[in-house]
Parts: structure tokens; C-alpha cells; sequence
């Protein structure tokens, strides 16, 4: 069996690796590596610079999602697997170039702790009255999907989709959250609207369960084992995520993959695909589609037309990153935890910075403070023209804006500064989005040796990714298997 791999990030990487392990395990399969840049990985970039490391892209991935942690220990990355330093998180939003603090007992967007919610002078007096008459939300059934913006804004009020919503949701997908699916982003939170009513009852109730069940198993425990430690929130590798891809590209055969080859044109011959390049043009049983969904659509034109409308359809954000590194010394003390977020309504270019040294920690950071700031979004796609001067100058201007000169002084001039533009790079799980995925996952499925994998479809995280493509490549090389009689099997596997 033969597969194109069209998109060597992350997913293609995933399911490129995936298709090596079936070789190594007698599947009679091969597989080529369409990569349209000079190198794999996609947004997954490091650097290395005096002993610190630091990302263009992603700079981790959420513990609570296995996939990527559990692909890392396969391939010999375990021990350096590092979990974020959660005793230092804490998250603050602008507000007025002041940065306030996210209440204690925020849980995401809904508050759980009255009195920290109370004193927050995040929200204004009406908005925490509203907040209070929020417990007494009843139930509310629909099979209809909504934006975030609109879900948040009928439970806390517009301030709270400003203030709150918006800023977290544009940190994790670049997007704007009156256009983001709540049924996709949110689907905990309209699963509590329509069984309590309110988010804040909802809440309350699944942290009193998780509760009981912390408590359960520290008692079912074996007396003298020693307490797991907790978990952070996030986790990356100690080399930084390039660590992954180089890893992986060592377990990937050098022969299948092919850099800097653009797929010009994917064609449907009798039962197998097409594959052209501005240099060749080969045969393929299967096809997995790791690119990007607006990628996918044009690749698709001309074999499904509506398959490739409705791929084209999914929107996508651009970003912009800004790592710039400083001798601690010539600082002030920044304030504590991991960074700040900044809403739409403030009218900055800055969308959040990250306090990289505080995020992670790792030996080559000390005396060192690293600023990742983020740009961009769907409101500011502009922005990827200007020079990386410009962009460079305004995160100065506006670090100093908000931390304030005596902390960003005027003389601190950053050892190290790099920029990082990703173009049309974050899928947009837009109103309906559910609904268009099960279509284009139904009418993919109608095409034989189809695969799509990606941040377009079930998750736009780095795990999600690697599930996806590790899945697609399994089910590529099981699918045909599980069409055999028993017996044309049986001779198979004994060939």
C-alpha cells in the first residue's frame, strides 16, 4: 500500500511515524512526505541561544491531553518532558494599562469564590450583581449552536465577554469569541446551561464530585505510597518542542520525505490518487490530507467541489510572535505569574505576553527574563506586513505602557530579540462548526483512502494534532485488512 502524506507538521509527522511503526510490525506499506516549506514541524520551532530556549510557535501543550506526552516517552523523550511551574501561575488582564489579577476561584470564565469575586476590581458593581443572579439561571434545552460571546454575555453580561472571554479565548485560538462555536469551544458549559441552568451551579457540582473522587482514591491509596505530585497545567520538553520534531524525524525514513514540494494538484485515477508536484507525479492507494483546511479545499477542487467548499469555508487567524530576551539587572521586578492578557476594547497590537522564564523552568533562564509577546488575531491580519523593527518597537512601547517605565526601563535594551510571522495558521471553530466537520468527515469518508488530520477538525492543540494524524494513518493501514474474508486475511498476514 502506498500513502501520500501531504503537510509535514506536526500531524503529518505524527502520521508519518504511526506508518513506521506498521512497517517495523510486518504491514507491507509505504508513504512519501509532501512538505511545501524546506523543513518538518510547521509552527513547532525552537532556538537556542546561551542556554535558553526559546519557541517561535507553541510553547507547550495541555497536560490533560495525553496524546503528545505519551508519543514524547515512545520515542525516548520522557525524562525530558517538563510540567509548567503552576506555583507561580497567575494571570492578569489589562484593563485601563493597569493589569488586575484574575479573581481566586475563577474557574475559566465562570467565578466560584464569592468574596475574591466580590473585592476584583476587574468587573465593574453591576456586573458582579449580575454574577450573583447568575445562580438563579434555569435550565435552557437547545440542540442550537451559538457564539461564546453570546452564551457568556446571557449568563455574566458584556464586560465579562470583554474583559474575561474574549481576552482568554483569543490567547488560545487568536480568534474573537462572538464568532467562536460555544458547542465546540465550550461544549462543559452548554452541557451545564441545559442540565442546572446556571454555569456557576454547574460548576460548583462538578468540583464537589472531583472532590469526593480525590478523596476516594487518597483512601483506596495503599498506606506509605507516596502522594503523586500534582500535575501542571502544561507541560513541554526541556530542549524546547523542536526536541519533538527533531525526534521524530529520526524515526521517519529520510528517503520518503519530500521538502520544499508544493503540491500543485491531487487528482481521483480509477481507485488510486494523484499526486503532482512542479516536478513529478506519482500513484498513490491513499491520501492524508495534514495541511491546513483552506490547503485541503483547493487541493480537493477538483474532485469534490463541495467537499472542498466547505474545508475552504473553516476560518483561520494569523500570529505574529515576539520573543525578546533581557539581562535581569537592567529591569525592574516584573509583577508575579505567567503573563497578561489583553482585551480587544483595550485597542492594543499586543493580544498577551508570557513571562517565559517564570512559565517553565529551566537551568540556562537564570538571571535572564524572557518576554513572549503575542500579535495578531483575526482583527489585526495587517499587522504580518509591517518590518520586524516596527513590531519589535511597538511591543517596547507598549510593555511600557502597561508594566509601567519603572520596570521597562528606557535604557534595557533586550540581548536578543527574534519575530515569528505564522499566516492563515489557526483554525477558527466558528458557529456551526460541529455540524460542517460531521458533514466534511461524512462526504471524506465517501472517498475512498481520504484522510484528513489537523487543527481544523476535533482540537486545535498540539496533542490533538498528533492524535488525529497518528489515527488517520492507522485506520489507512486496518481499513483494507478488515475487508479481507477471513481466509484472503489469514494468507496475508502469512505473506
Amino acid at each position: 500500500m502506498r500513502i501520500a502524506i501531504i503537510g509535514g507538521g506536526i500531524a503529518g509527522m505524527a502520521a508519518a511515524y504511526e506508518l513506521e511503526l506498521a512497517r517495523h510490525g510486518g504491514v507491507s506499506v509505504q508513504y512519501s512526505i509532501y512538505e511545501a516549506s524546506s523543513r518538518l514541524g510547521g509552527v513547532l520551532s525552537s532556538e537556542h541561544a546561551g542556554g535558553l530556549v526559546l519557541e517561535h510557535g507553541p510553547d507547550s501543550f495541555l497536560t490533560e491531553k495525553p496524546a503528545a506526552a505519551e508519543l514524547c516517552r515512545e520515542i525516548g523523550l520522557g525524562e525530558d518532558l517538563i510540567p509548567s511551574n503552576d506555583g507561580e501561575r497567575q494571570t492578569c488582564i489589562v484593563v485601563n494599562d493597569r493589569l488586575i489579577p484574575l479573581p481566586d476561584g475563577l474557574m475559566f470564565l465562570i467565578p466560584t469564590k464569592l468574596i475574591p469575586t466580590a473585592l476584583t476590581p476587574l468587573f465593574s458593581l453591576k456586573t458582579k450583581f449580575r454574577m450573583a443572579l447568575e445562580l438563579l439561571h434555569p435550565p435552557r434545552p437547545s440542540d442550537e449552536d451559538e457564539s461564546v460571546a453570546a452564551l457568556v454575555e446571557r449568563h455574566f453580561g458584556k464586560e465579562v465577554v470583554d474583559r474575561l472571554a474574549d481576552p482568554l479565548l483569543s490567547g488560545i485560538y487568536g480568534g474573537d469569541a462572538r464568532h467562536l462555536s460555544a458547542r465546540t469551544v465550550l461544549p462543559k458549559m452548554v452541557e451545564m446551561e441545559m442540565m442546572y441552568g446556571s454555569m456557576t451551579r454547574g460548576m460548583l457540582a462538578a468540583h464537589r464530585a472531583m472532590r469526593k473522587r480525590m478523596a476516594a482514591q487518597k483512601t483506596a491509596a495503599p498506606k506509605g505510597e507516596t502522594p503523586k505530585k500534582p500535575r501542571g497545567i502544561f507541560t513541554t520538553l526541556r530542549g524546547g518542542l523542536q526536541q519533538l520534531v527533531d525526534a521524530l524525524e529520526q524515526r521517519i525514513d529520510a528517503k520518503c520525505v519530500r521538502l520544499n514540494s508544493p503540491v500543485a494538484k491531487l487528482a481521483r485515477e480509477s481507485d488510486a490518487w494523484r499526486v503532482t508536484t512542479s516536478e513529478a507525479s506519482e500513484l498513490y492507494d491513499a491520501v492524508i490530507l495534514a495541511t491546513t483546511a483552506w490547503a485541503a479545499g483547493t487541493m480537493l477542487k477538483d474532485v469534490d467541489i463541495d467537499l472542498a467548499d466547505e474545508l475552504s469555508i473553516i476560518p483561520y487567524s494569523s500570529s505574529i510572535t515576539v520573543n525578546l530576551v533581557f539581562d535581569e539587572k537592567d529591569l525592574g521586578p516584573l509583577p508575579k505569574g505567567f503573563g497578561f492578557l489583553v482585551p480587544q476594547v483595550e485597542e492594543r497590537a499586543m493580544l498577551a505576553c508570557t513571562f517565559v522564564h517564570r512559565k517553565f523552568v529551566r537551568e540556562g533562564a537564570a538571571g535572564k527574563v524572557v518576554l513572549r509577546a503575542f500579535l495578531g488575531g483575526m482583527h489585526k491580519e495587517a499587522m504580518l506586513n509591517e518590518t520586524d523593527e516596527a513590531l519589535v518597537a511597538t511591543v517596547r512601547e507598549e510593555l511600557a505602557e502597561i508594566l509601567g517605565e519603572e520596570i521597562m526601563r528606557p535604557s534595557a535594551k533586550p540581548e536578543l530579540v527574534h519575530v515569528a510571522r505564522w499566516r492563515r495558521a489557526m483554525a477558527q471553530y466558528a458557529v456551526g462548526h460541529k455540524d460542517r466537520v460531521k458533514w466534511i468527515c461524512k462526504r471524506a469518508r465517501s472517498h475512498s483512502g481520504l484522510k484528513l488530520a489537523g487543527n481544523a477538525y476535533d482540537g486545535i492543540g498540539i496533542s490533538d494534532c498528533i492524535r488525529l494524524g497518528r489515527q488517520a494513518a492507522r485506520e489507512l493501514v486496518t481499513e483494507p485488512a478488515e475487508k479481507l474474508k477471513p481466509e484472503d486475511r489469514e494468507r496475508t498476514q502469512a505473506r
